[in-house]
């Protein structure tokens, strides 16, 4: 059975990095928004006759805390109708029918192995979720690498709240990285995500014992940084069911 929609409102809306915003919705309907960090939402929009050409999915960047408050971090796409709607359109307090939560790329239970969550751009929203998640409700778990990539620093997401995680939880590793910086006032890596999770892999791997680095890799972006991504683990050595993909676009 198809899930419910249920009435939505636009609480805040922030601006997070260049032609990207945070997005607050609150569930009406119910008292408690129970999702799996993880699991993402469709918003049904205000841009066409058809149904299917209305819906949008986008990751729930928040993380669950017994409200009915949800967060969505969302890029603005050149020519998308539907990020032209909610960029241009949409304003505090207006409603919106809301269907959710969906979606299988959730945390495993339990956490037996590192997390390597690799993602670009707007991909990183699942991994706040889980990664948020995972702290407040003090659940056993190893290293957690986070290797976020974009263009531009302008276009870093939650730059800040990571950097502050470093500081305060030592199992937590961020590793940003950009592909057409240049010139910065201090030192950033440069390139793409790809050489930053192989070279993690090929450090933990010579510092084992076994030679070889058991790890559960969740990869969230667009589909050709996760088909090369799933590609190159596969050539690492590592098996299907190591790697967890969820595709945007």
């Amino acid at each position: 059975m198809p899930q419910p929609w249920q009435k939505g409102t636009i609480e805040r809306i922030e601006d997070e990095a260049v032609a990207t915003r945070r997005f607050w919705i609150r569930l009406e309907e119910t008292s408690c928004f129970d999702f799996r960090p993880g699991q993402f939402v469709t918003l049904d929009l205000p841009i066409h006759e058809q149904p299917n050409k209305r819906w949008r999915s986008y990751s729930i960047a928040s993380w669950p805390d017994g409200s009915n408050l949800i967060e969505l971090v969302i890029v603005r796409l050149d020519g998308g109708a539907g990020t032209r709607y909610l960029f241009e359109e949409i304003k505090i307090g207006d409603r919106l029918p809301v269907r959710g939560p969906q979606g299988v790329f959730v945390l495993p239970e339990p956490i037996e192995k590192d997390l390597v969550m690799i993602c670009t751009g707007t991909g990183i929203a699942p991994f706040r979720s889980m990664v948020h998640h995972i702290l407040r409700n003090n659940i056993p778990h190893g290293n957690l690498y986070l290797i976020f990539g974009c263009r531009y620093l302008s276009n870093a997401l939650y730059q800040n709240e990571m950097h502050a995680l470093v500081e305060q939880v030592p199992a937590f590793h961020y590793y940003p990285v950009y592909s057409r910086e240049t010139g910065n006032e201090y030192p950033v890596r440069t390139g793409y995500v790809h050489a930053v999770y192989e070279e993690l892999c090929r450090q933990k791997k010579a510092g084992s014992a076994s030679g070889s680095y058991p790890a559960s890799f969740f990869l969230c972006g667009w589909k050709d940084m996760i088909s090369e991504a799933r590609a190159r683990l596969l050539a690492l050595g590592y098996d299907k069911k190591d790697i967890h993909l969820e595709l945007y676009g």
